[in-house]
């Protein structure tokens, strides 16, 4: 009795970048439950690539060309440009494509582009890192930025590290002094800061899928929400998370986190490009509304990759 060959899937993760945590923790997802939940149809290589942009496989440092013979396909939970490696292999490869990818790791960059397309962010300000020669006593910064951001937009005030880190807490300023202790929060845990204007609303998070269920861009039901939604209201958000994901590029993925004023308008708080995986989390339960689980949709992307 013959056996199927399992395809050999390498994640690639890590890389030299700023997101090199994030990066371990989702290619570390995706090897678990490929190897928990689809073990009988793919066998996995961790390819870690470290901060000096050295691939190992194993834990064994090993040349990229060398993998053409070791897997068949890759998932990239990387920077964009080690894609660029595989495709040169001709190793087909998941990826988050350099344009969307751009977008998702420069806050700027999506905003710049979302003005083109005609979708609303909320203002923002980047205050960078706080240096003492350059920005002089330090108990006086604090004071001096939240002026800068007050004279710009009103209260109430998103203030967070402008890198993800979770060692710097998410702080919702109303006031002008609490906006300084968030900004002095963010010095003391030496970060830049992004402060933006907080939009109340009702908020929807999208999953989009592409080629799921037969159709071309799959919205999942919303799930839980802040702020229940009328089915017009479910509609228009619909059709803005699909143009999205069309106008971004994305390749396989989008999570797109939206704001609805009570007035009508719709502002965009921010994309994701990789399913988020966890049990607890939305995506996992979004899945569970249309009777899949999350190993499902892995299959699914891994399906389309030629």
């Amino acid at each position: 009795m013959s056996t199927i060959a399992k395809k050999r899937v390498g994640v690639l993760r890590g890389g030299d970048g700023k997101h090199y945590t994030s990066s371990l923790q989702k290619g570390g997802d995706i090897i678990f439950h490929i190897q928990e939940k689809l073990g009988d149809k793919y066998k996995t290589f961790d390819i870690l690539i470290d901060k000096d942009g050295v691939w190992h496989l194993g834990g064994v440092p090993i040349n990229p060309g060398d993998l053409q013979n070791k897997i068949d396909l890759a998932w990239n939970t990387t920077h964009q440009s080690f894609s660029n490696t595989l495709e040169n292999l001709s190793i087909p490869n998941i990826n988050t494509g350099g344009f969307s990818s751009t977008l998702q790791n420069s806050r700027e960059f999506l905003r710049e582009h979302m003005k083109k397309i005609n979708v609303e962010m909320p203002r923002a300000i980047v205050i960078p890192l706080y240096q003492k020669d350059f920005d002089g006593p330090r108990e006086r910064f604090a004071i001096k930025k939240a002026k800068e951001v007050h004279e710009k937009f009103g209260a109430p005030w998103i203030v967070k590290s402008f890198t993800p880190d979770t060692s710097m807490g998410i702080h919702l300023a109303k006031t002008f002094n609490e906006l300084v202790g968030a900004i002095e929060d963010g010095v003391r845990h030496e970060k830049s800061i992004l402060v933006e204007e907080f939009i109340s609303g009702k908020i929807a998070s999208f999953h989009s899928l592409s080629g799921f269920r037969g159709e071309d861009i799959y919205n999942f039901p919303l799930g839980n929400t802040f702020g229940n939604l009328t089915s017009l209201e479910k509609d228009k958000l619909n059709s803005q998370a699909r143009d999205l994901y069309n106008h971004i590029g994305a390749s396989h993925y989008l999570k797109s986190d939206f704001v609805l004023t009570p007035r009508g308008r719709v502002y965009l708080l921010n994309i994701e490009l990789h399913p988020d995986l966890r049990a607890d989390s939305h995506f996992s339960q979004v899945c569970s509304l249309v009777g899949v689980e999350t190993h499902h949709v892995l299959d699914h992307i891994l399906e389309r990759v030629h």
